[in-house]
């Protein structure tokens, strides 16, 4: 795994989109195509406008999966995750080959659908976040670890929940469903390389947790020192507690 650290997330967001639009690039010329798995939040919105501002990659050949979506919650809502990617990502692509979770219906049997295309092939790439409680996709501590499902149902614990009602995108935690789809740890452990976007000072103590505590299920983005070609990109304030060993330590290689 590696750390990169910058000054504020407008230059955060335009160093990872230069690297995801290489990995999209290089997947689209050695394979035809490129996969990928997309993130949403507060967190994401300055690297995705720089990802899709960019000319270089032909959106037609990129296949898109989803991370995670509420149950329960209609797609219309302003938190909805689809709506955000709708918004925010596919429309300004251009992108046609894409697949949303639905959370309005059956939510096993949409897990289990969209699990079965996703395993249809390597991931090139997964753009994920990192939790205020260090959650990754929608998994939660004490995360599992273990299951091969591609998708899971899980319960959203309260943190997390609190967490979205702290970025506005409910009024009050009654309103934050209880149960979300979310990618599975080892599915996302799967993709050939991912890329995980962490801005903003309410980030900093899982950052912390996370990269200087045990690897474990109670600081579930932890598993990402594991994986040989995770990218983690910090700003001034979400790296503020980590000390300049750990920084060191997980500096890119000269």
């Amino acid at each position: 795994m590696i750390v990169k650290r910058f000054e504020d997330k407008g230059a955060l967001g335009r160093a990872a989109a230069d690297q995801a639009g290489l990995a999209i690039c290089r997947a689209i010329n050695e394979l035809g195509r490129a996969r990928i798995v997309a993130a949403t939040g507060a967190s994401q919105l300055e690297f995705l406008d720089a990802l899709t501002r960019r000319k270089d990659i032909d959106w037609q050949c990129v296949e898109m999966f989803h991370l995670d979506e509420y149950i329960g919650l209609p797609m219309a809502h302003p938190a909805s995750f689809r709506k955000f990617l709708l918004e925010n990502f596919i429309q300004k692509t251009g992108i046609t080959k894409y697949h949303l979770l639905d959370g309005e219906g059956d939510a096993p049997e949409a897990a289990r659908q969209t699990g079965a295309i996703l395993n249809a092939a390597l991931i090139d790439i997964a753009f994920v976040g990192i939790g205020e409680n260090g959650h990754l996709a929608f998994n939660d501590p004490p995360a599992d670890f273990e299951s091969e499902a591609a998708y899971l149902i899980v319960q959203l614990d309260e943190a997390c929940r609190r967490q979205q009602v702290g970025e506005g995108w409910f009024a009050d935690i009654s309103e934050v469903p209880q149960k979300a789809i979310s990618m599975s740890v080892r599915q996302v452990l799967k993709a050939r390389e991912i890329l995980a976007v962490v801005p903003d000072a309410r980030k900093a103590n899982a950052v912390k947790l996370c990269f200087e505590g045990e690897i474990g299920r109670m600081a579930p983005a932890s598993i990402l020192r594991t994986h040989a070609r995770a990218t983690v990109y910090l700003d001034r304030e979400s790296a503020a507690l980590l000390s300049p060993m750990t920084l060191a330590a997980f500096a890119p290689q000269a």
